[in-house]
């Protein structure tokens, strides 16, 4: 019943507000604020929802350190996906036509704040943290990631390949970002850095929701194997490189700070902070 108090109101927040945005996506300042508002709004929900089911400080979500903790995350994002883009343009596979829409990456902060933060509160937040209780800290990583990449498949252009390239790149990533570093600003930030990478800079497609208007005027051609066709570069085979390497590194930190919960037979167990 826990995970039901805090996942269902953080879930209606994510999806009133995901709508609200929606709608406002023809003003770039209203996307902006709507979707700055719903993050805020989902990090203050799921926080009062923890201490009412939980009976605890929300610690994963306390406000002391939470920018620098933000930031780290926000370039390890954007340098993830800049990487993942330099190897695609390589192989030629990737080119920029000009300048973008300023207007249209001020939309994108928004748009992306609000993807970003109510994800990891759900998945990460939620799922992994009171999976992980229960079953330790490998099988809660393997479980919610599979579950993350298979949302993914309601998206527009997504397919089976896409789902599974975000299930490894980014559902388990993010679960091992959370595990090394405890607080789910670095998740956050790491989210909202690699998705404001592809749309708001590099104007790729994210996710299979289409090409957006970025600060460049990106193009993608050549094979899919190589682009992530429609789904985007989150579909390319470096993507999955990129995030098995970055998941490798922080499941070795999380280990080394003695974070990885290990395997769990039924009893709830409590992981100290």
């Amino acid at each position: 019943m826990r995970l039901l108090k805090q996942l269902v109101p953080v879930a209606v927040v994510a999806f009133a507000g995901g709508m609200i945005v929606g709608a406002v996506q023809g003003s770039p300042f209203l996307t902006l604020l709507l979707g700055v508002a719903t993050a805020v709004l989902a990090v203050l929900v799921y926080a009062r929802m923890v201490r009412w089911s939980e009976r605890r400080a929300p610690v994963e979500v306390v406000a002391k350190g939470a920018v620098a903790a933000t930031v780290r995350g926000m370039l390890i994002g954007v340098g993830m996906f800049a990487a993942v883009i330099m190897n695609i343009a390589f192989l030629g596979g990737y080119r920029i036509d000009g300048m973008g829409s300023v207007p249209g990456a001020v939309a994108m902060v928004g748009f992306m704040a609000a993807a970003a933060v109510t994800e990891e509160l759900l998945f990460r937040g939620i799922l992994f943290r009171i999976v992980e209780e229960r079953t330790g800290t490998w099988i809660a990583l393997a479980l919610t990631g599979l579950l993350f990449g298979l949302s993914h498949l309601f998206n527009p252009h997504a397919d089976l390949w896409g789902a599974i390239a975000i299930a490894i790149e980014a559902g388990g990533m993010l679960a091992a970002s959370y595990a090394a570093t405890r607080t789910l600003w670095v998740p956050i930030g790491v989210h909202f850095g690699w998705n404001f990478a592809a749309a708001g800079i590099f104007g790729t497609e994210v996710s299979g929701n289409g090409a957006s208007q970025g600060l460049l005027h990106g193009v993608t051609s050549g094979p899919a194997l190589l682009t992530g066709g429609e789904f985007g570069p989150e579909a390319s085979p470096y993507a999955v490189v990129f995030g098995l390497l970055l998941t490798v590194g922080f499941m070795w930190l999380a280990r080394r700070r003695g974070n990885v919960v290990p395997l769990r037979s039924g009893a709830t167990a409590t992981l100290a902070q």
